[in-house]
């Protein structure tokens, strides 16, 4: 049977096995073979990824409103922000990293401002921990600031 692929994606004419030795790199899957398990649901979950896939993943982020009562928008991985005072907060992990020697990546604005600073408090990074980060923001003066969408995103 030949392998055929429809308008919606499902792959007919391929069996466990099916494939010709070379398809497939063997650090990939184990003996060359397409497993069920490989091709279930199109899914693909960090168990069938390599070790360098896996490690380029974001482990966790999270949009935030970090003015009046902090407000988690969205995340991914973040249980809580616990709200340090003015522009200091610290980013709590539902499953902690494996150590504390991750990057992370910060943003902010006020979305309701405009004019000079508008978009321009940098948060960095004050401390990290295998279960949370923390981190502070300063306006173009050095003045700790609050701001009304604060994001930050960690890679390990």
């Amino acid at each position: 049977m030949p392998i055929a692929i429809n308008g919606s994606g499902t792959i007919t004419g391929i069996s466990t096995g099916g494939l010709p030795d070379g398809c497939i790199a063997t650090d990939d899957l184990a003996n060359n073979a397409v497993t069920t398990a490989n091709l279930a649901n199109n899914a693909v979950t960090t168990a069938k990824l390599g070790t360098n896939e896996a490690s380029g993943l974001c482990k966790a982020w999270v949009n935030f409103n970090g003015t009046g009562t902090v407000a988690i928008r969205a995340s991914y991985n973040v249980s809580s922000i616990t709200d340090n005072g003015v522009g200091d907060y610290t980013v709590n992990f539902t499953t902690a990293m494996v150590d504390a020697n991750y990057a992370a990546c910060s943003n902010s604005g006020n979305a309701g401002g405009t004019g000079q600073g508008a978009w321009t408090v940098p948060y960095s990074v004050a401390t990290t921990t295998a279960a949370n980060v923390r981190i502070s923001g300063y306006n173009s003066a050095g003045t700790v600031q609050d701001q009304d969408q604060v994001m930050i995103a960690i890679f390990r």
